[in-house]
């Protein structure tokens, strides 16, 4: 078991969404907090609501992609005491099929979601091996176990960060350091309505993806928080939130070639079904 009560906590994208709902589980049950985003707004009404309940905070504006700037803010949580718990979550998304996907943009999502979770790891791994015990946590996503149209770098961002964090998981076998790798399937959050997409997408069309997304996201940030915690509690390798995200592994691990055909078949069919040049196919 993992204790959180009067441990330092480390929470990145703590602004709104899965890094708020779980920085205020995490100081429910009594854990320090140091929180980080860029949204200034959004880090300071998390910090009200943990101060709020008694709880013990302090925040940072960080950009997980400036790799200079995390290990800034790993050296001012060192001063604190240095870290017990570390929750990479900071992550965006970026809407585009693979040949209208720019460089740029691909970029933008792998330097936030891939390389802002390895260097938070980096950064703060040698603060909990200093003490010989703690917790790293980074957050994927049920993309991080299928596929789906239009999203290829952000699944290519989360299966990376599955991959990463399985490996160290693995390197940390018969330490007293423990390593999960969360997959959450549909939470309520901004995640879409902030996505990056293609500029000439209409805006009836972006609004549109942000209304499907909240028909299918069952499952509020406060509830992924609680199941955040509850998996470092329990020391669980892996950490499915939502009944999709437990259902939608059962099906990659039952057809690992077929899932799409049933998943996002309309998708694929509407793909399949435009030309080279872009134009539908009579």
């Amino acid at each position: 078991m993992t204790e959180i009560s009067g441990k330092l906590a480390v929470v990145t994208g703590a602004a709104s969404g899965i890094g708020r709902g779980t920085a205020l589980e995490l100081a429910k049950r009594g854990a320090r907090l140091a929180i980080s985003d860029l949204d200034r707004a959004g880090l300071a009404e998390t910090a009200k609501r943990i101060e709020a309940m008694g709880g013990t905070v302090t925040t940072y504006l960080v950009d997980v992609a400036d790799r200079d700037a995390v290990y800034a803010f790993a050296q001012e949580i060192e001063t604190l005491g240095g870290a017990d718990i570390v929750i990479n979550n900071a992550g965006v998304a970026q809407i585009a099929r693979v040949d209208e996907l720019t460089y740029e943009d691909f970029e933008w999502v792998m330097n936030i979601d891939f390389w802002g979770m390895v260097y938070g790891t980096k950064a703060f791994l040698p603060q909990i091996q200093k003490k010989g015990e703690g917790h790293i946590v980074n957050v994927s996503s049920i993309f991080g176990i299928i596929s789906v149209p239009s999203q290829a770098a952000y699944n290519s961002a989360k299966f990376a960060i599955r991959g990463f964090t399985e490996a160290l998981r693995h390197e940390m076998k018969g330490t007293r350091i423990k390593v999960s790798c969360v997959h959450p399937g549909g939470i309520k959050t901004n995640i879409v309505r902030n996505a990056r997409f293609l500029q000439s997408t209409q805006a009836t069309a972006r609004e549109e993806a942000a209304s499907g997304f909240d028909k299918l996201a069952r499952t509020t940030p406060e509830k992924a928080g609680q199941v955040i915690v509850n998996g470092i509690a329990k020391n669980k390798p892996r950490i499915l939130i939502g009944t999709d995200a437990k259902i939608i592994d059962l099906l990659q691990r039952l057809l690992p070639g077929s899932y799409g055909k049933i998943m996002f078949r309309r998708e694929i069919d509407a793909f399949s079904n435009t030309s080279e040049t872009g134009e539908a196919k009579a």
